[in-house]
């Protein structure tokens, strides 16, 4: 999958008129995101909708995440779908920041994953009290989270994560 360095984003921008896509979630897009950039969450993500009126269907599609890994599985999603010209920023926003690429910054918003190590370890905390407390079948709890917690590392997709992006507090309106 092809891939652009922020700095070649940066002199695009500057230039203006591109499609930039932004794949993270309404909440992560509004606390900051490359200026020009339209948010459509990647568990959203509908590639025939990007096709509106008169739109070029080979014109560039660039996608930015927040480091780079949903960026690439959007850009894979698009490429299925058939679009030919799909490009990932590399590093995502973290390195377009870092680049100077101007970004808008919104109210600041807990990051998904912190969200995820507090239930995560709340949930396993809670069981291993149950455990002790209660009945020890309970410690089944912390370790079906802990499996799941390995599982998400090796595969990089967490289940957690998609249900707590899913959460009221989490959906705000894409812009």
């Amino acid at each position: 999958m092809p891939t652009i360095s922020p700095t070649e984003l940066k002199s695009l921008c500057e230039k203006g008129d591109l499609e930039l896509i932004d794949v993270r979630t309404p909440l992560e897009f509004g606390e900051v995101h490359v200026n020009g950039a339209k948010n459509v969450p990647l568990d959203q993500l509908n590639p025939t909708a990007l096709l509106w009126p008169n739109t070029d269907a080979g014109r560039p599609i660039y996608v930015v995440c927040r480091s780079g890994t949903r960026g690439q599985k959007a850009c894979e999603k698009l490429a299925a779908a058939g679009f030919t010209n799909v490009i990932n920023v590399e590093g995502g926003t973290l390195a377009c920041e870092q680049a100077g690429v101007p970004v808008v910054r919104g109210k600041k918003a807990m990051s998904l994953e912190r969200q995820v190590r507090i239930a995560a370890g709340g949930i396993a905390l809670f069981g291993t009290v149950l455990a002790l407390t209660v009945h020890p079948w309970f410690a089944g709890i912390p370790a079906v989270f802990g499996a799941g917690l390995v599982c998400a590392g090796l595969s990089n997709w967490c289940g957690l994560g998609m249900l707590i992006a899913r959460m009221p507090w989490n959906r705000r309106v894409a812009v």
